[in-house]
């Protein structure tokens, strides 16, 4: 209870977004710990923590929904020399188990404690079918009442698509949160491989399957079975040098085209025709943030969404998930009819400054109360960058013939600083006059550009930023597109009307020597208010160290971008009126 708010009275319910009162009681304070072994039909043993409520120490006997989690990164770690399980490093999951859930999570295939090799990627079929089996075992346990559910987070998330594709009779519900839906745009934005992001989660992986030991099952004291299975994870591929093998989306190696075949958003039909209800849970902030909304998109199953004000490392919703995961699985598991599903489907933050937010709720998206606006880009100069060109972004339609601003290519450029003017300068900009208005954006801004260039590709950045009074310039949503892959195609599934690059090893281009090359792209999607008397700015690179340093040319290519009559490049953005 908030200090100075009245209690509820006895008797008292409620249940809507962020409030769960009277519907569900917490009956239990305590939870005990045992680990085991479950051996796979393709004889693959996997560790598994089971987390029961308890009383006096001991679990209780009682039959109870579960809630279970396919993990990557050791299902208990050990801290101080004590074991933690992952409720014991939970709230959200915690507050499950006192109102009556079991909590399951197994380390994944090839990692923790269990056995196996990650030798063809992540979200394989193998991984597919252990969610199947692991459901469909734990729904025949005495401590389980046959309701069976799952949730976690990003690689945890979008293995849940998976299982629901595969259909398990007892897999009631799922909550995945940050989960992927293409897993190519994810490495390969517009086609420009994520040299850092990989290296990064090269990096992670090694950490976690091969440098360091999860806590062994509790029938292996001396850890025998543990290292046998930590031998097996020397198998595992190393992420970078696999990944960037596959450098289309139909590139074909070692027997696979792995973009497809371990693509969670390949199998959407098969999670559609499973009925499994969905919970998504999205962050502004988040690499996945579009893939939320195209799962939301595709999916015919009951579901919701709910997107914050969060990274994908965000720790600071716990309290909020806490009520929501109760809530849906009560729902589902339980059979709680405490109204969730009467609800509008998205309940989505607006980001109104670095410190406020204010929570709203729709059924529909793109919002249905969308004007998508154009800016063109034009000559300036604005007066707010001493940039390459300082242009400037106006609803007004180009009218002269002949505009253009020429860009000598500087591989310097970064988006790793919180204050972008440093990297603007060494940009192409086109910034607005100082805003009359505030300006709510909520969606998807896409952008529409022509370029020629002494160089065959040129990889394009396009920021989207907010520039207050004192001329600093925040980030607020990014796009990638390599030249060479600007080919739009009819996406094969629901792509929100968002312009779609297929990626396959035929559609590639050069640009043409002789007339300029339109490039569309669509930007992150975002929720922003834009203060009254800030400007926004369009800044444009062909370059960023902070997400690779691959594709240097030498000398460094010199770029043409058209902004006139004949060839007009704009943003267009999703203005929203409250």
């Amino acid at each position: 209870m908030v200090r100075g708010q009245k209690p509820e009275r006895v008797g008292y319910r409620a249940s809507k977004f962020g409030k769960y009162v009277g519907y569900s009681q917490p009956l239990y304070s305590e939870w005990t710990r045992a680990s085991r072994y479950l051996e796979m039909s393709d004889g693959v043993k996997l560790a598994m923590d089971i987390i029961r409520p308890a009383k006096n120490g001991r679990p209780v006997e009682k039959s109870l929904p579960v809630v279970w989690n396919y993990y990557r990164y050791h299902r208990a770690r050990v801290n101080d020399g004590n074991i933690l399980s992952m409720v014991d490093r939970s709230p959200p999951l915690q507050m499950l188990v006192k109102h009556g859930y079991v909590i399951v999570v197994v380390d994944a295939r090839g990692t923790g404690a269990s056995y196996g090799s990650g030798d063809r990627g992540p979200n394989t079929e193998q991984e597919a079918r252990h969610t199947y089996e692991i459901t469909e075992w734990i729904a025949t346990q005495s401590w389980c009442d046959g309701n069976v559910g799952m949730f976690g987070h990003s690689y945890s998330g979008y293995i849940q698509f998976r299982a629901a594709g595969e259909a398990p009779p007892h897999l009631k519900a799922i909550f995945p949160s940050m989960a992927t839906f293409d897993l190519y745009e994810v490495m390969y934005r517009g086609g420009v491989f994520g040299d850092k992001f990989a290296q990064g989660a090269s990096r992670s992986l090694n950490y976690w399957d091969i440098e360091t030991a999860a806590p062994p099952v509790d029938n292996d004291s001396a850890g025998e079975m543990l290292a046998e299975a930590r031998a097996e994870h020397l198998n595992n591929v190393d992420p970078y040098v696999f990944l960037k093998m596959y450098t289309y989306r139909d590139t074909r190696q070692n027997d696979i085209v792995f973009w497809i075949e371990n693509n969670p958003g390949t199998y959407v039909k098969e999670v559609n025709e499973s009925g499994i209800p969905v919970y998504q849970w999205a962050g502004w902030y988040d690499f996945n943030i579009r893939d939320m909304f195209q799962w939301y998109a595709n999916l015919k199953n009951p579901q919701k969404l709910t997107i914050g004000p969060w990274s994908h490392a965000s720790y600071d919703w716990d309290d909020l998930l806490a009520v929501e995961q109760l809530r849906w699985f009560d729902y589902w598991l339980k059979g709680i009819g405490n109204g969730i599903m009467d609800e509008p489907a998205i309940n989505y933050a607006v980001i109104e400054s670095n410190d406020v937010n204010k929570w709203y709720s729709n059924d529909d998206w793109p919002l249905s109360n969308t004007n998508n606006t154009s800016f063109f880009f034009e000559a300036g100069p604005s007066g707010s960058i001493k940039s390459v060109n300082d242009g400037i972004l106006t609803t007004e339609e180009p009218t002269r013939d002949k505009d253009h601003d020429k860009y000598a290519v500087d591989y310097s450029t970064t988006s790793e600083e919180d204050d972008m003017s440093t990297n603007d300068a060494k940009a192409l900009t086109f910034t607005s006059m100082p805003l009359e208005d505030d300006m709510a954006i909520i969606g998807h801004p896409i952008v529409t550009f022509f370029v020629t260039s002494t160089a065959e590709d040129v990889d394009f950045y396009v920021y989207l930023e907010e520039v207050d009074g004192h001329g600093v310039s925040k980030c607020i949503t990014d796009g990638i597109l390599r030249a060479s892959h600007r080919s739009l195609m009819e996406p094969p599934f629901d792509n929100l009307g968002l312009p779609y690059h297929r990626h396959f090893a035929a559609d590639i281009k050069p640009l043409p020597k002789d007339k300029p090359a339109e490039l569309i792209l669509d930007l992150l999607p975002i929720s922003r208010v834009f203060r009254k008397g800030n400007r926004m700015r369009v800044a444009i690179t062909c370059a960023d160290k902070s997400y690779t340093e691959q594709g240097q040319l030498d000398p460094a290519p010199t770029v043409i971008l058209y902004h006139n009559k004949q060839f007009a490049s704009y943003i267009s953005l999703p203005i929203v009126k409250e």
